[in-house]
């Protein structure tokens, strides 16, 4: 797999092919030619692409190296100036095929960081939640779609999405392929209003598990654009509960890299149209969580109960994409809050309670959950425990292939520095530096 690049910086230099030094003589150029001098070094350029924020004279400098008006840079903010983000397409501008194609062409990024920004996220949320669906007519001019095949497409990917997590080694090729397929049926053949709308469902559907492929290999920029087109997709079929499941796992996304505020606003939009209990009860669990986050205890504790009363209330048939929302993610994702929130006891009762209960199927769903129960018990003083969670989550983690949890108990295993003595932490700092 290509090296990770983990800031934009990082990738706006690599569309020119510079390394940091080049980039930093490349800024002493643009201070000539403005008269002025820069002390620009390959140090200062490496402090950037970890997070600190260069003063405005150097992203001065920076704007003149990349071609970008000032002007724009000031507006948008650091990073997200920099060449490589993108704008979401319209919703009800008929660019849905094109929103899927590009998804399809760049299905695998080197980039980590967003290909859309938190405000770009917001934007496509609140056009989702502001603009009527409104179902393309039927296509002519090509080769008319066979329902029969249309039939086969669906089934085929609902037992590809069915497997358990173990199998996704296998089914993710088979997944972008029938995700191809769509594609190319939706741009190249014709088909009624009815098909068109099963095809734009489906390729929802494909689109949002794909992402999650990606999301789980950590290619987020990838994950961002496939769950773009799925909402765009779900948009043009109508189907709001499917639309909002797209936008609550870009939340997620966002939750997971440390973007909280972002997702309390994705949600909030998601919420608003979503009519299905299951899919409300799992927006209102992620928005809680984003609310713990922030440390914002009463907001947390008034999505938690609603996201309860939706899950045992329910007699409605979840849709597919959440059909998997239980009892146990209820009780970990508490537990997750309560943690954030400074209550480890009584987080560790939730995600105990929770682990028991899931399915073995859902594997990589155990690693993140083990990794969550760990992180309680070391906040309860339990270290040897807490190390033992730990890498029985690592273990999965590399038995599934899914590098973002990896780097989930990579993360984790820093907080056990002050314990290195510990025989337990020992072994869980040895299995860290075997994984890959």
């Amino acid at each position: 797999m290509d090296e990770l690049i983990r800031h934009p910086l990082a990738y706006a230099r690599g569309l020119h092919g510079w390394s940091q030094s080049d980039l930093a003589q490349q800024m002493k150029n643009a201070a000539r030619h403005r008269g002025l001098r820069a002390g620009t070094s390959r140090q200062r350029v490496s402090l950037w692409e970890k997070r600190v924020v260069p003063d405005e004279f150097s992203q001065m400098l920076l704007s003149d190296v990349f071609d970008i008006s000032y002007e724009q840079a000031t507006a948008l903010g650091w990073p997200h100036w920099l060449p490589g983000h993108e704008t979401p397409a319209s919703l009800g501008a008929g660019l849905t095929v094109a929103v899927l194609r590009k998804a399809v062409l760049m299905a695998v990024d080197r980039r980590t960081f967003l290909a859309l920004t938190p405000a770009a996220v917001g934007s496509l949320a609140l056009q989702w939640a502001t603009i009527e669906p409104a179902p393309a007519d039927g296509v002519t001019g090509g080769r008319p779609v066979d329902p029969a095949f249309v039939g086969w497409l669906e089934e085929s990917a609902q037992g590809l999405t069915s497997l358990s997590t173990a199998h996704r080694q296998h089914t993710s090729p088979l997944l972008d392929g029938h995700l191809e397929t769509v594609v190319n049926l939706l741009e190249h053949s014709s088909y009624n209003r009815a098909l068109g709308k099963r095809l734009h469902t489906l390729a929802s559907a494909l689109a949002q598990t794909v992402a999650w492929h990606r999301f789980d290999h950590e290619h987020h920029a990838a994950a961002n654009r496939y769950w773009h087109a799925a909402v765009h997709s779900a948009h043009e079929a109508g189907n709001t509960d499917m639309g909002a499941g797209a936008l609550s796992d870009m939340a997620y996304q966002s939750i997971w890299l440390g973007r909280p505020r972002a997702a309390v606003e994705c949600l909030g939009h998601a919420l608003s149209r979503a009519t299905n209990p299951t899919a409300r009860s799992l927006l209102s669990l992620r928005k809680a969580r984003a609310h713990a986050m922030l440390g914002e205890a009463r907001d947390c504790y008034r999505e938690l109960a609603q996201a309860e009363k939706l899950l045992n209330s329910t007699t409605e048939e979840a849709p597919r994409w959440c059909v998997w929302m239980s009892p146990a993610d209820l009780a970990v994702d508490t537990g997750r809050c309560l943690i954030d929130l400074g209550r480890p006891r009584r987080a560790h009762d939730q995600i105990t309670q929770g682990v028991s209960l899931l399915p073995s199927a859902r594997d990589k769903t155990k690693a993140v959950f083990l990794a969550y129960e760990a992180e309680s018990l070391l906040a309860g003083g339990e270290v040897q425990q807490a190390a033992e969670l730990a890498r029985r989550s690592l273990t999965l983690a590399r038995q599934i292939g899914a590098s973002r949890c990896v780097q989930q108990i990579r993360d984790l295993s820093g907080r056990f520095s002050a314990y290195g003595s510990e025989h337990g932490v020992e072994l869980l700092r040895h299995d860290v530096a075997m994984a890959k």
